[in-house]
Protein backbone atom coordinates (compact mmCIF):
# COMPACT_ATOMS: atom_id res chain seq x y z
CA UNK A 1 0.00 0.00 0.00
CA UNK A 2 1.23 3.54 -0.80
CA UNK A 3 1.72 6.06 1.83
CA UNK A 4 -1.07 8.27 1.05
CA UNK A 5 -3.39 5.29 0.77
CA UNK A 6 -2.39 4.44 3.99
CA UNK A 7 -2.72 7.46 6.09
CA UNK A 8 -5.75 8.52 3.97
CA UNK A 9 -7.57 5.03 4.77
CA UNK A 10 -6.15 4.76 8.86
CA UNK A 11 -4.87 8.08 10.20
CA UNK A 12 -8.81 8.92 12.03
CA UNK A 13 -8.55 5.37 14.45
CA UNK A 14 -5.62 4.39 14.24
CA UNK A 15 -3.79 2.10 17.02
CA UNK A 16 -0.56 3.51 17.73
CA UNK A 17 1.79 0.27 19.79
CA UNK A 18 3.89 2.41 20.93
CA UNK A 19 3.01 6.24 22.21
CA UNK A 20 1.88 7.08 25.91
CA UNK A 21 2.87 5.09 28.64
CA UNK A 22 2.13 1.60 26.55
CA UNK A 23 -1.80 2.03 27.55
CA UNK A 24 -3.50 3.14 24.24
CA UNK A 25 -4.88 7.16 24.27
CA UNK A 26 -7.63 7.46 21.95
CA UNK A 27 -7.69 11.42 21.76
CA UNK A 28 -10.77 13.24 20.25
CA UNK A 29 -10.41 16.43 19.12
CA UNK A 30 -12.87 19.63 19.51
CA UNK A 31 -13.87 22.32 17.19
CA UNK A 32 -14.27 26.17 17.61
CA UNK A 33 -17.43 26.05 15.58
CA UNK A 34 -19.68 25.90 18.63
CA UNK A 35 -22.80 26.75 19.90
CA UNK A 36 -23.72 28.68 22.38
CA UNK A 37 -20.61 27.49 24.36
CA UNK A 38 -19.36 30.32 26.12
CA UNK A 39 -20.84 28.92 29.79
CA UNK A 40 -19.93 25.59 28.76
CA UNK A 41 -16.37 26.71 27.91
CA UNK A 42 -15.27 28.10 30.99
CA UNK A 43 -16.84 25.05 32.79
CA UNK A 44 -13.48 22.63 33.21
CA UNK A 45 -15.49 19.24 34.62
CA UNK A 46 -14.25 16.18 33.75
CA UNK A 47 -15.64 12.56 33.46
CA UNK A 48 -13.36 9.39 34.09
CA UNK A 49 -15.16 6.28 32.97
CA UNK A 50 -14.14 2.40 34.80
CA UNK A 51 -14.92 -0.42 32.61
CA UNK A 52 -15.30 -3.44 34.94
CA UNK A 53 -15.42 -5.63 31.72
CA UNK A 54 -16.94 -9.24 31.94
CA UNK A 55 -19.86 -8.36 33.79
CA UNK A 56 -19.45 -8.24 37.31
CA UNK A 57 -21.24 -9.85 40.18
CA UNK A 58 -23.20 -7.37 41.95
CA UNK A 59 -25.03 -9.46 44.41
CA UNK A 60 -21.76 -10.25 45.72
CA UNK A 61 -20.50 -6.45 45.22
CA UNK A 62 -23.09 -4.71 47.32
CA UNK A 63 -24.76 -7.04 49.53
CA UNK A 64 -28.06 -6.84 50.21
CA UNK A 65 -28.35 -6.88 53.94
CA UNK A 66 -32.21 -6.55 54.89
CA UNK A 67 -32.22 -10.07 52.71
CA UNK A 68 -29.18 -11.63 53.88
CA UNK A 69 -30.80 -14.59 54.67
CA UNK A 70 -32.56 -15.51 51.21
CA UNK A 71 -28.75 -14.22 49.88
CA UNK A 72 -26.77 -17.09 51.20
CA UNK A 73 -29.71 -19.22 50.57
CA UNK A 74 -29.40 -18.49 47.00
CA UNK A 75 -25.99 -18.21 47.31
CA UNK A 76 -24.66 -20.98 49.34
CA UNK A 77 -21.06 -21.67 47.60
CA UNK A 78 -19.79 -18.34 47.12
CA UNK A 79 -22.06 -15.97 50.00
CA UNK A 80 -19.90 -13.43 51.89
CA UNK A 81 -20.28 -14.27 55.98
CA UNK A 82 -21.98 -11.42 57.54
CA UNK A 83 -19.03 -10.28 60.14
CA UNK A 84 -16.84 -10.21 57.68
CA UNK A 85 -18.81 -7.53 55.22
CA UNK A 86 -18.01 -3.62 55.29
CA UNK A 87 -20.71 -1.40 56.71
CA UNK A 88 -21.80 1.47 55.45
CA UNK A 89 -22.86 4.81 57.03
CA UNK A 90 -26.67 5.64 57.49
CA UNK A 91 -27.44 2.80 55.54
CA UNK A 92 -27.72 -0.03 57.67
CA UNK A 93 -29.41 -2.03 54.81
CA UNK A 94 -26.46 -2.21 52.77
CA UNK A 95 -23.05 -3.52 52.40
CA UNK A 96 -19.68 -3.82 50.28
CA UNK A 97 -17.82 -7.02 49.64
CA UNK A 98 -14.65 -7.19 52.24
CA UNK A 99 -12.25 -6.22 49.50
CA UNK A 100 -13.55 -2.29 48.90
CA UNK A 101 -12.54 -0.85 51.98
CA UNK A 102 -11.21 2.29 50.15
CA UNK A 103 -14.22 2.46 48.68
CA UNK A 104 -15.97 1.90 52.11
CA UNK A 105 -14.12 5.11 53.05
CA UNK A 106 -14.73 7.27 50.06
CA UNK A 107 -18.60 6.45 50.97
CA UNK A 108 -18.55 7.40 54.36
CA UNK A 109 -16.59 10.37 53.86
CA UNK A 110 -19.53 10.87 51.15
CA UNK A 111 -17.45 11.09 47.88
CA UNK A 112 -18.95 7.52 46.61
CA UNK A 113 -22.51 6.46 45.84
CA UNK A 114 -24.05 3.58 44.64
CA UNK A 115 -26.73 3.32 41.87
CA UNK A 116 -28.46 -0.10 42.47
CA UNK A 117 -29.83 -2.56 39.91
CA UNK A 118 -28.63 -0.48 36.64
CA UNK A 119 -29.58 -1.98 33.14
CA UNK A 120 -32.04 -1.83 29.93
CA UNK A 121 -35.01 -3.22 29.14
CA UNK A 122 -34.83 -6.58 27.41
CA UNK A 123 -31.74 -6.91 28.37
CA UNK A 124 -28.40 -9.18 26.43
CA UNK A 125 -26.08 -11.75 28.10
CA UNK A 126 -24.10 -11.34 25.45
CA UNK A 127 -20.76 -9.52 26.58
CA UNK A 128 -19.90 -7.82 22.81
CA UNK A 129 -23.56 -6.94 22.31
CA UNK A 130 -24.20 -5.51 25.82
CA UNK A 131 -21.18 -3.72 25.87
CA UNK A 132 -21.86 -2.47 22.65
CA UNK A 133 -25.37 -1.36 23.92
CA UNK A 134 -24.02 0.42 26.94
CA UNK A 135 -20.81 1.95 24.63
CA UNK A 136 -23.25 3.45 22.57
CA UNK A 137 -26.54 4.13 24.50
CA UNK A 138 -29.06 1.90 22.27
CA UNK A 139 -32.03 0.51 22.77
CA UNK A 140 -31.20 -3.69 23.27
CA UNK A 141 -33.36 -4.02 19.57
CA UNK A 142 -31.53 -1.56 17.83
CA UNK A 143 -28.18 -1.49 16.74
CA UNK A 144 -26.04 2.61 16.34
CA UNK A 145 -23.06 3.17 15.06
CA UNK A 146 -22.47 6.06 16.84
CA UNK A 147 -21.07 6.14 20.86
CA UNK A 148 -23.25 8.11 23.28
CA UNK A 149 -19.72 9.95 24.10
CA UNK A 150 -18.98 10.36 20.88
CA UNK A 151 -22.69 11.89 20.09
CA UNK A 152 -21.78 14.03 22.94
CA UNK A 153 -18.71 15.82 21.83
CA UNK A 154 -20.31 16.33 18.51
CA UNK A 155 -22.76 18.27 20.69
CA UNK A 156 -20.80 20.52 22.13
CA UNK A 157 -17.85 20.54 19.19
CA UNK A 158 -19.52 19.93 16.00
CA UNK A 159 -17.71 20.30 12.43
CA UNK A 160 -14.78 17.70 13.39
CA UNK A 161 -12.18 17.69 12.15
CA UNK A 162 -11.67 20.69 10.37
CA UNK A 163 -9.11 23.17 12.09
CA UNK A 164 -7.80 21.40 14.57
CA UNK A 165 -6.26 21.60 17.53
CA UNK A 166 -7.16 25.40 18.12
CA UNK A 167 -6.82 28.38 20.39
CA UNK A 168 -9.98 27.42 22.10
CA UNK A 169 -9.47 23.26 22.08
CA UNK A 170 -5.45 22.96 21.77
CA UNK A 171 -6.29 19.36 23.92
CA UNK A 172 -7.34 15.97 22.90
CA UNK A 173 -11.26 16.13 23.50
CA UNK A 174 -11.34 12.91 25.32
CA UNK A 175 -8.75 10.21 25.92
CA UNK A 176 -9.42 6.49 26.73
CA UNK A 177 -6.61 4.06 27.72
CA UNK A 178 -6.67 0.87 26.67
CA UNK A 179 -5.63 -0.72 23.28
CA UNK A 180 -8.49 -0.83 21.39
CA UNK A 181 -10.80 2.54 19.89
CA UNK A 182 -14.30 1.97 21.98
CA UNK A 183 -17.31 2.84 20.32
CA UNK A 184 -18.36 4.87 23.35
CA UNK A 185 -16.20 8.02 20.97
CA UNK A 186 -17.70 7.38 17.61
CA UNK A 187 -18.81 10.06 16.63
CA UNK A 188 -21.73 10.69 13.66
CA UNK A 189 -19.07 11.17 10.69
CA UNK A 190 -15.79 10.24 11.60
CA UNK A 191 -14.09 7.65 14.70
CA UNK A 192 -13.10 10.90 16.58
CA UNK A 193 -9.85 8.24 17.95
CA UNK A 194 -5.90 8.20 18.07
CA UNK A 195 -5.26 4.91 19.95
CA UNK A 196 -2.02 4.49 21.65
CA UNK A 197 -1.09 1.44 23.17
CA UNK A 198 1.56 0.21 25.61
CA UNK A 199 1.63 1.97 29.21
CA UNK A 200 5.12 1.40 30.13
CA UNK A 201 5.93 4.12 26.89
CA UNK A 202 3.95 6.80 28.21
CA UNK A 203 7.01 8.08 30.90
CA UNK A 204 9.29 6.75 28.10
CA UNK A 205 7.65 9.43 25.95
CA UNK A 206 8.21 12.04 27.96
CA UNK A 207 11.42 11.42 28.87
CA UNK A 208 12.03 11.31 24.77
CA UNK A 209 13.00 7.82 24.91
CA UNK A 210 10.47 5.89 22.81
CA UNK A 211 11.44 5.37 19.38
CA UNK A 212 10.10 4.03 16.51
CA UNK A 213 12.18 1.31 14.28
CA UNK A 214 12.10 2.58 11.19
CA UNK A 215 12.45 -1.18 9.26
CA UNK A 216 10.12 -3.31 11.34
CA UNK A 217 6.78 -4.24 9.86
CA UNK A 218 5.07 -0.91 10.17
CA UNK A 219 8.02 1.63 11.13
CA UNK A 220 8.14 3.81 7.94
CA UNK A 221 4.26 3.78 8.64
CA UNK A 222 4.36 4.82 12.01
CA UNK A 223 7.04 7.15 11.75
CA UNK A 224 5.30 9.46 9.34
CA UNK A 225 1.85 8.89 11.82
CA UNK A 226 3.81 10.70 14.14
CA UNK A 227 5.40 13.03 12.28
CA UNK A 228 1.80 14.09 11.45
CA UNK A 229 0.82 13.88 14.74
CA UNK A 230 3.49 16.01 15.90
CA UNK A 231 2.81 18.33 12.99
CA UNK A 232 -0.71 18.83 12.55
CA UNK A 233 -2.73 17.32 15.56
CA UNK A 234 0.28 18.13 18.20
CA UNK A 235 -2.04 15.73 20.45
CA UNK A 236 1.70 13.68 20.97
CA UNK A 237 2.86 17.18 22.11
CA UNK A 238 0.54 18.95 24.07
CA UNK A 239 0.33 15.72 26.43
CA UNK A 240 3.67 15.21 26.86
CA UNK A 241 3.44 18.97 28.31
CA UNK A 242 0.88 18.50 30.77
CA UNK A 243 2.62 15.51 31.66
CA UNK A 244 5.93 17.33 32.11
CA UNK A 245 4.24 19.75 34.67
CA UNK A 246 3.49 17.48 37.08
CA UNK A 247 6.99 16.20 38.97
CA UNK A 248 5.05 14.29 41.94
CA UNK A 249 2.18 12.75 42.48
CA UNK A 250 0.46 10.58 45.72
CA UNK A 251 3.27 8.19 46.75
CA UNK A 252 0.40 5.61 47.72
CA UNK A 253 0.13 4.01 44.39
CA UNK A 254 1.43 0.75 44.20
CA UNK A 255 4.48 -0.18 42.11
CA UNK A 256 3.91 -0.05 38.24
CA UNK A 257 2.63 -3.02 36.75
CA UNK A 258 0.92 -4.27 40.24
CA UNK A 259 -2.20 -3.11 39.54
CA UNK A 260 -3.05 -2.55 35.96
CA UNK A 261 -5.96 -0.23 36.60
CA UNK A 262 -4.09 1.81 39.44
CA UNK A 263 -1.27 2.50 36.24
CA UNK A 264 -3.75 3.69 34.16
CA UNK A 265 -5.14 6.13 36.49
CA UNK A 266 -2.37 7.63 37.59
CA UNK A 267 -1.99 8.51 33.98
CA UNK A 268 -5.34 9.95 34.26
CA UNK A 269 -4.56 11.77 37.28
CA UNK A 270 -1.38 12.90 35.99
CA UNK A 271 -2.46 14.45 32.80
CA UNK A 272 -5.62 16.15 34.29
CA UNK A 273 -3.21 18.17 36.94
CA UNK A 274 -1.10 18.89 34.30
CA UNK A 275 -3.81 21.39 32.37
CA UNK A 276 -5.30 19.65 29.53
CA UNK A 277 -8.58 20.83 28.58
CA UNK A 278 -9.76 16.76 28.09
CA UNK A 279 -13.81 16.11 28.85
CA UNK A 280 -13.52 12.85 29.07
CA UNK A 281 -11.17 9.49 30.11
CA UNK A 282 -12.14 6.21 29.85
CA UNK A 283 -9.74 3.37 31.72
CA UNK A 284 -10.79 -0.49 32.07
CA UNK A 285 -9.77 -3.38 33.71
CA UNK A 286 -11.42 -7.08 32.90
CA UNK A 287 -11.34 -10.51 34.13
CA UNK A 288 -15.22 -10.16 35.54
CA UNK A 289 -16.70 -13.14 33.99
CA UNK A 290 -16.97 -15.48 37.31
CA UNK A 291 -18.57 -18.71 36.01
CA UNK A 292 -17.02 -20.64 38.13
CA UNK A 293 -14.11 -20.84 41.33
CA UNK A 294 -15.30 -17.13 42.08
CA UNK A 295 -14.32 -17.36 45.58
CA UNK A 296 -11.75 -19.67 47.35
CA UNK A 297 -13.36 -22.80 48.35
CA UNK A 298 -12.52 -22.59 52.06
CA UNK A 299 -13.23 -18.35 52.41
CA UNK A 300 -15.36 -17.10 50.42
CA UNK A 301 -14.15 -13.67 51.14
CA UNK A 302 -11.05 -14.20 49.55
CA UNK A 303 -10.51 -16.09 45.34
CA UNK A 304 -10.81 -14.04 42.34
CA UNK A 305 -13.86 -11.95 42.48
CA UNK A 306 -12.11 -10.71 45.96
CA UNK A 307 -8.58 -9.90 43.98
CA UNK A 308 -10.51 -8.54 40.71
CA UNK A 309 -12.78 -5.93 43.22
CA UNK A 310 -9.41 -5.64 45.74
CA UNK A 311 -7.47 -3.84 42.29
CA UNK A 312 -10.49 -1.60 41.78
CA UNK A 313 -11.17 -0.48 45.30
CA UNK A 314 -7.33 0.10 45.62
CA UNK A 315 -6.84 2.03 42.33
CA UNK A 316 -9.93 3.76 42.51
CA UNK A 317 -8.88 5.35 46.31
CA UNK A 318 -5.55 6.35 45.30
CA UNK A 319 -7.18 8.22 42.29
CA UNK A 320 -8.85 10.07 44.47
CA UNK A 321 -6.22 10.48 46.66
CA UNK A 322 -4.03 11.55 43.86
CA UNK A 323 -6.31 14.07 42.58
CA UNK A 324 -7.29 16.05 46.06
CA UNK A 325 -2.96 16.05 46.25
CA UNK A 326 -3.09 17.68 42.98
CA UNK A 327 -5.44 19.71 43.75
CA UNK A 328 -7.70 19.19 40.97
CA UNK A 329 -10.41 17.15 42.82
CA UNK A 330 -13.25 19.19 42.68
CA UNK A 331 -13.21 19.23 38.90
CA UNK A 332 -13.39 14.99 38.30
CA UNK A 333 -16.13 12.54 38.41
CA UNK A 334 -16.01 9.16 37.89
CA UNK A 335 -18.07 5.97 37.77
CA UNK A 336 -17.74 2.16 36.97
CA UNK A 337 -19.58 0.02 34.52
CA UNK A 338 -19.88 -3.35 33.69
CA UNK A 339 -21.80 -4.70 30.32
CA UNK A 340 -24.09 -6.68 32.59
CA UNK A 341 -24.66 -8.94 36.07
CA UNK A 342 -24.53 -11.98 37.21
CA UNK A 343 -27.80 -14.42 37.91
CA UNK A 344 -28.95 -14.36 41.56
CA UNK A 345 -28.30 -18.11 42.30
CA UNK A 346 -24.75 -19.49 42.07
CA UNK A 347 -23.76 -22.04 40.33
CA UNK A 348 -22.40 -25.65 41.09
CA UNK A 349 -18.94 -24.65 40.06
CA UNK A 350 -18.77 -22.01 42.72
CA UNK A 351 -19.10 -19.36 40.17
CA UNK A 352 -22.30 -17.05 38.80
CA UNK A 353 -23.63 -16.89 34.90
CA UNK A 354 -24.49 -13.85 32.86
CA UNK A 355 -27.28 -11.83 34.32
CA UNK A 356 -29.33 -8.68 34.04
CA UNK A 357 -29.21 -5.53 36.27
CA UNK A 358 -26.34 -5.06 38.69
CA UNK A 359 -24.90 -2.05 40.71
CA UNK A 360 -22.18 0.65 39.89
CA UNK A 361 -20.16 3.31 41.47
CA UNK A 362 -19.83 6.65 41.18
CA UNK A 363 -17.38 8.90 43.10
CA UNK A 364 -15.78 12.78 43.33
CA UNK A 365 -15.94 15.32 45.36
CA UNK A 366 -18.34 17.24 44.20
CA UNK A 367 -21.00 13.71 43.61
CA UNK A 368 -24.01 12.90 46.21
CA UNK A 369 -23.31 10.46 47.96
CA UNK A 370 -25.40 7.43 49.25
CA UNK A 371 -27.85 4.68 47.88
CA UNK A 372 -30.05 5.51 44.84
CA UNK A 373 -32.59 2.53 44.70
CA UNK A 374 -33.25 -0.46 46.83
CA UNK A 375 -31.76 -3.61 47.94
CA UNK A 376 -33.04 -6.17 44.77
CA UNK A 377 -35.47 -8.41 46.02
CA UNK A 378 -34.17 -12.34 46.32
CA UNK A 379 -37.26 -14.89 45.34
CA UNK A 380 -37.41 -17.37 48.35
CA UNK A 381 -37.60 -19.87 45.93
CA UNK A 382 -35.03 -18.80 43.76
CA UNK A 383 -33.75 -20.64 40.44
CA UNK A 384 -30.82 -20.34 38.32
CA UNK A 385 -33.09 -18.69 35.66
CA UNK A 386 -33.97 -15.61 37.99
CA UNK A 387 -32.04 -12.40 37.55
CA UNK A 388 -31.89 -8.73 39.49
CA UNK A 389 -34.74 -6.95 37.79
CA UNK A 390 -33.36 -3.52 36.27
CA UNK A 391 -34.35 -0.37 38.84
CA UNK A 392 -32.62 2.45 36.69
CA UNK A 393 -31.63 2.79 33.56
CA UNK A 394 -28.12 3.23 32.61
CA UNK A 395 -28.91 6.05 29.76
CA UNK A 396 -30.24 7.67 32.96
CA UNK A 397 -27.30 7.80 34.86
CA UNK A 398 -25.86 9.15 31.35
CA UNK A 399 -28.74 11.71 31.13
CA UNK A 400 -28.06 12.63 35.06
CA UNK A 401 -24.20 13.15 33.53
CA UNK A 402 -24.78 15.26 30.62
CA UNK A 403 -27.12 17.39 32.46
CA UNK A 404 -26.07 17.89 35.88
CA UNK A 405 -22.36 17.80 35.60
CA UNK A 406 -21.58 18.97 31.99
CA UNK A 407 -24.51 21.30 32.35
CA UNK A 408 -25.48 20.36 28.61
CA UNK A 409 -29.07 21.73 27.98
CA UNK A 410 -32.11 19.10 28.52
CA UNK A 411 -32.79 19.26 24.93
CA UNK A 412 -29.46 18.35 23.95
CA UNK A 413 -29.04 15.57 25.89
CA UNK A 414 -32.48 13.89 24.70
CA UNK A 415 -30.58 14.38 20.94
CA UNK A 416 -27.36 12.76 22.70
CA UNK A 417 -28.92 9.92 24.35
CA UNK A 418 -31.78 10.00 21.07
CA UNK A 419 -34.92 10.27 23.49
CA UNK A 420 -35.80 11.11 27.47
CA UNK A 421 -34.56 9.50 30.53
CA UNK A 422 -35.43 10.80 33.86
CA UNK A 423 -31.90 12.02 35.62
CA UNK A 424 -31.12 10.08 39.27
CA UNK A 425 -29.82 12.41 42.04
CA UNK A 426 -25.88 11.30 41.90
CA UNK A 427 -24.43 15.04 41.24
Amino acid sequence: MKRKEFIKNTLLGITLPTFLNGISLKALAGSPFMHSLSNYMSDDKVLVLVQLAGGNDGLNTVIPLDQFNAYTNARTNIALPENKILRLNGFDNVALHPALTELQQLFNNGHLGIVQAVSYPKPSFSHFRSTDIWMTGSDSDKVLNTGWAGRFLNEVYPQFPENYPNVIMPDPLAIQVGSVISSTFQGPAFTMGLAISNPNNFYNLIEEKEKIISNSRWGEQLNYLEEMSLKTDQYADVIKKAALKVTKQSDKYPAQGKNGLADQLKIVARLIAGGLKTKIYMVNTGGFDTHSKQTDATDTTIGNHANLLKKVSEAIGVFVDDLNYLQVGDKVMGMTFSEFGRRIKSNASGGTDHGAAAPLFYFGNKVKGGVVGTNPIIPTNVTVNDNVPMQNDFRSVYSSILQNWFALQSNDVKNVLQNNFATVPII
